[in-house]
């Protein structure tokens, strides 16, 4: 037995089933994000952060890439994630909602290939 009126089950209303993967892609990338950004701190304090030539050289040494890229994509999908709660709970407008998380995701994809593209570029520069 079905607590759900007719209507409902024929319009499909109810929950959407996704809270359940959001808040599990929320935690993983809290996680992910714990040793990235321990490993960031740690390898920044040897490197001389006033010599901007210094700061590329390291960029561009070793794992660091990798590593920096995949600390940028933590950040912004764990920010994505928190962004996209935040307007689906107190944004209330018609229109507004939907052009807001349309933005959101906009801002936040442009945000991680532009990272990309900065750090790919700096360590061709450096192998070059």
């Amino acid at each position: 037995m079905s607590l759900r009126t007719p209507l409902g089950r024929f319009l499909g209303l109810g929950s959407a089933h996704e809270g359940a993967s959001h808040w599990t892609a929320q935690r993983v990338t809290a996680v992910a994000l714990v040793p990235l950004t321990i490993w960031l701190i740690v390898a920044l304090t040897s490197v001389p952060l006033a010599d901007h030539a210094a700061v590329e050289l390291w960029i561009g040494r070793g794992c660091n890439p990798v590593l920096l890229i995949a600390l940028l994509f933590a950040v912004t999908w764990h920010s994505h994630l928190g962004v996209q709660v935040i307007i689906e709970d107190y944004v209330h407008g018609r229109h507004a909602k939907p052009l807001l998380l349309l933005v959101s995701g906009f801002a936040h994809a442009l945000l991680a290939v532009g990272g990309v593209l900065a750090i790919v570029r700096i360590a061709v520069r450096s192998f070059g």
